[in-house]
């Protein structure tokens, strides 16, 4: 089907009422929310891992051997990341919290901008770059008083180096995550897919997990993906932080 803007208004409107009408809404967000705060998707053409292998500079075993040569692409990473502000679709969302309509904002991303633009139910899957953890004793330190002067950064207490309190590839995701994330998945009557394709397990098995379970799966994404026409109910195809902020602008018509 060809995409009008006639289209697309009816489906944003679409959207509105189903979260009105939905008992509990969630959320599962991708580094596609993000690039309109100007982090580019890793995987993209201007991504980190164009310029850095994922299996060379994101595996643990690799921080683990050279931690020095990881940090220096960490600390790229970060600095892009710490400078970066919540966009429209952040807040969106997180007024659809503050109206009592979103239960949770379950994200890939580890920018931490979803509880900068004022959500506070948010479940980090993959954790979050705004801190640093210490693996030998447990120190943990917010990665913005972080000067990046000296590479790697050393733990105050116990002198081992820190690492960003993210996934790296070879860890598992924190089961206390995973759990609390497919619980939600399992009670929600309706997901909204925003900014992902949705392709990396076990983040992947959220939207099936809760159409399994009777809810609806709204998509607000750029290009169809693999959940379009077989997992989701419907696409919304655009940016977030367009598409977003629209639907929040209907939903205040329905309950004003």
């Amino acid at each position: 089907m060809k995409i009008t803007q006639d289209n697309k208004d009816a489906l944003i409107k679409k959207a509105a009422k189903d979260i009105v009408d939905s008992r509990k809404t969630i959320a599962l967000t991708g580094a596609g929310i993000s690039v309109e705060s100007g982090i580019p998707d890793f995987r993209s053409a201007g991504g980190l891992w164009s310029k850095y292998d994922p299996e060379e500079y994101a595996h643990i075993s690799a921080f683990q051997s050279n931690p020095e040569k990881i940090w220096h692409m960490l600390k790229e990473m970060m600095e892009l990341v710490l400078g970066a502000e919540p966009n429209p679709a952040h807040s969106a969302l997180a007024e659809l919290e503050q109206m009592g309509l979103l239960s949770s904002v379950i994200t890939q991303n580890v920018d931490g901008l979803h509880q900068r633009a004022g959500s506070r139910e948010v479940i980090e899957f993959h954790g979050s770059n705004q801190w640093l953890v210490c693996l030998e004793c447990g120190y943990r330190q917010e990665a913005a008083s972080l000067s990046f002067e000296v590479i790697p950064p050393r733990c105050p207490r116990c002198s081992s180096i820190l690492k960003p309190d993210v996934v790296f590839f070879g860890e598992p995701i924190p089961w206390e995550v995973q759990t609390r994330s497919f619980e939600e998945a399992g009670t929600c009557a309706l997901v909204l897919v925003v900014g992902t394709s949705a392709v990396v397990y076990p983040a992947a098995g959220i939207p099936p997990l809760a159409k399994q379970n009777g809810a609806k799966v709204v998509e607000i994404n750029t290009e169809p993906t693999a959940l379009t026409g077989f997992i989701s109910d419907y696409l919304i195809q655009g940016s977030a932080g367009t598409i977003l902020p629209k639907i929040v602008e209907e939903v205040r018509r329905h309950v004003s």
